[in-house]
């Protein structure tokens, strides 16, 4: 009777376990060019509520998204080489955090990025819990190391994706799409 209990118990720990072991699981590259961004919704570090890409509509927007702490070395970079160039763009960075735990604990991990991001640049860090899978479904988690670099129109269609890490001649590439996209915008 105990190895039945046994094997009830580990099994009904499995089963509760299961949302917790997917949220890590690695989902295949995408490429997102020329798809809308699926609707999400998250809030700044500031505490406003967000619907991503609705309100970000009517202007290009960058986004630098992250699936894991860790991946903030890459968004930094991405956001250096953005001010050195100067890069005419407004960016958010979206930590799509996975999982049925960092969601319950929500409260907990904001305070904590608030604790490393300077004040005046928590407007700009927009954190997606709930729909955090249908990002990942949508630009994949391969290498979660690196972020991934999101062009939105200002339909919310991708317009240029990067997901490799840094790299100096994509920033310039990036860049230059930045500078058309303005302009064309502009006519």
């Amino acid at each position: 009777m105990k190895s039945f209990k046994f094997v009830i118990h580990n099994f009904l720990m499995g089963i509760l376990c299961l949302p917790l072991i997917g949220c890590m699981s690695d989902i295949s590259r995408k490429q997102p060019l020329n798809l809308t961004f699926p609707q999400v919704q998250g809030s700044s570090l500031k505490g406003d509520a967000y619907n991503i890409p609705d309100d970000f509509s009517g202007k290009p927007r960058l986004l630098l998204i992250g699936y894991i702490q860790d991946s903030q070395f890459d968004i930094d970079r991405w956001l250096l080489g953005l001010t050195q160039l100067k890069t005419p763009i407004a960016v958010s960075e979206i930590p799509a955090v996975r999982g049925l735990v960092p969601w319950m604990i929500a409260k907990k991990i904001d305070s904590g990025m608030r604790s490393g991001i300077p004040k005046e640049d928590w407007g700009s860090v927009v954190t997606v819990y709930r729909n955090a899978d249908d990002i990942a479904n949508f630009t994949g988690t391969e290498d979660p190391l690196n972020s991934r670099v999101v062009l939105l129109d200002v339909n919310g269609k991708v317009i240029w994706f990067h997901d490799r890490g840094y790299s100096a001649s994509k920033i310039s590439e990036l860049d230059r799409v930045v500078r058309d996209l303005n302009v064309r915008y502009s006519e």
